[in-house]
Order: structure tokens, then sequence, then C-alpha cells
């Protein structure tokens, strides 16, 4: 008879909003923070390049349940276009290709070219990146000098604001959809300007609900692990239910929780017509997610266990 296997670590559930450092990868910070909180399960909710810093949600326990919601979340970025100089990755870690003479441009200028990038845009993914191909990553491929036709994406860029300009830089601060490589629309703007560019700098201050503000840096956490300080470290977690802050919330009957555990679809008074719904018992315990059917049940979809 086979041996049961014993999970490692702590059961503990929540989301720690990291700072992450430039120079690391996500997997790499997602597995420092699992290790120094002794979870026994951890997940972000997005890559964010080694180049990058700031926000990275980590998923800890149970909260890898509502990860994949905050994959699909908007983003909040500020970054820095190199103007004159392409690169082969579009960023600073790749090598120069093309180097270009930088005009004067007015601010109304760069103005009318960021308007040319608002709401919805088509893009075409880097080779640079994560995308899989016949279950390649893109970016093994580009590492061996293969370039291959990458299919465009449609997603949303709700603002785009100059923040500073020197003669060969802007700062930029931009809210995207998911799915948006900021190098490739600074590639774009740069081709608009006709001096071509490059990404030099990215920091993300955003996520869906998130911000910034409220993170923490791994030189936080690794103090409070050497100071043994664990309670302190688990009040950085948020509750998992803070993920969807911004979903419908609905209350269930002692009796509704039950069945709804059961894996049954349950009638709720007053709830939403469709879509997606957060789900509380009448003690506040956050539930899980749930989905509106079409006959107006709320229907199971991705349940919390915290017994």
């Amino acid at each position: 008879m086979a041996r049961r296997r014993r999970n490692k670590g702590r059961n503990i559930n929540g989301i720690l909003l990291l700072d992450k450092p430039i120079g690391m990868t996500s997997n790499a910070a997602l597995q420092r923070v699992k290790r120094l909180f002794n979870a026994n399960k951890a997940g972000h909710t997005g890559n964010l390049d080694p180049m990058a810093s700031g926000l990275l949600p980590i998923c800890l326990g149970e909260a890898t349940k509502v990860s994949g919601f905050l994959l699909d979340s908007d983003k909040h970025y500020t970054g820095t276009c190199k103007l004159g100089e392409r690169t082969d990755s579009g960023d600073a870690d790749g090598v120069v290709v093309e180097t270009r003479p930088v005009a004067e441009y007015s601010e109304a200028r760069i103005r009318e070219v960021f308007n040319q990038f608002m709401g919805e845009i088509s893009q075409i993914p880097p080779m640079h990146s994560a995308i899989k191909v016949n279950g390649q990553p893109l970016y093994k491929l580009a590492h061996q000098g293969i370039e291959i036709e990458r299919k465009p994406r449609q997603v949303n860029i709700f603002s785009l604001e100059l923040l500073r300009q020197t003669s060969d830089e802007l700062d930029i601060d931009v809210r995207c959809s998911k799915g948006t490589y900021i190098r490739t629309l600074v590639q774009d703007i740069g081709e608009e300007l006709g001096c071509g560019a490059h990404l030099n700098a990215l920091r993300r201050t955003g996520a869906g609900p998130f911000e910034i503000e409220n993170s923490t840096t791994l030189a936080e956490l690794e103090q409070l692990a050497e100071e043994k300080d664990f309670a302190v470290m688990d009040a950085r977690l948020l509750p998992m239910e803070y993920a969807l802050a911004d979903w419908p919330q609905l209350i269930l009957t002692r009796d509704s929780t039950h069945y709804l555990r059961q894996g049954q679809a349950v009638q709720v008074p007053k709830a939403p017509t469709r879509g997606w719904v957060c789900l509380f018992a009448d003690d506040d315990r956050f539930l899980g997610v749930g989905q509106i059917l079409g006959d107006g049940r709320v229907a199971p979809r991705r349940l919390i266990n915290l017994a």
C-alpha cells in the first residue's frame, strides 16, 4: 500500500503584496516567500520580468484558488523609455541593434503620439516572452536566434501619461489590461516618433485592487524571519477575499452554505442576474467564488477549505 504523502510546511492562507526587487525572476521571489513563511502551497499572480521591480501579489495556501482571477486583473506601471535605441528584446536587458537621432520633441507631439495608443489596441507579443508555441516558450527560441510569426493580441490602454521628459528619455505612467507588454508599447511609441526606443526601466505599482504602497520587501520579510517574529510576518498577509474586492458579494444562509459545499447550486435572494460573485456565510466567513447560472441560481466554482 502506497504511503500517504505528507504536506510540507504550514497551512497558512492569505495574500502577500511583495515588492519584487530588480534582477529576480517572479518564480525565485515566490520560492523565497514560500520558504520564509514555511508555507505548504504558494503561487504568484503573473510574471514580472527580472528587469522590473514592483508589485507581485503572492497567494499562500487556499488563496491560490483566487490567484487566477488576479491574473486577469488590470495593471498599473511606471516606466522609462530610452529614445534613439532599439534592442533585440525591446528592453534594457537586450543588445542594441539600431541607433537613430532623437529630435527635440515638444510635449504636444509626445502627447499626440500617446493618444494614438489609447483604448483598445493590437500588440504583437515580443519574442522575448513566456508565451508558448507548440509547448516551447518564445524566449527560448529567441535565445537560439529563431524568430517566428506571432499572432497580434487585443489589449486596452486605459491611461498613458507623460511624467518626465529629457533629451532622450520619457518617464511614463500606464494603466492597462492584462496581457499588455509595456516594452512593446514603448517600441511602438518609438516608431511613431521616428527615433526608435526601448524600455529602460519598469515598475509595477498596481494589480487589480492592490497598490504598491501596501507591499512588503523581501529584506523586511527576511529580517522578520531572522528575528523569528512570525506573528508580524503573518499579519502582513491580506485575506484572500481582498483579491475580489470589486465583485458582487452574496451572504448565504446556513442551509444554502451547506448545500453549496455539497456542490449544489442554490437560490440566493437579490443575487445578480449573471457573472461571478464572491460568497460569504452568514457569520462573514469567506466561502469562495460562485457563478450565476441561466436560471438565476448560484453555482459553486472555487470553494475555500479552511477546515
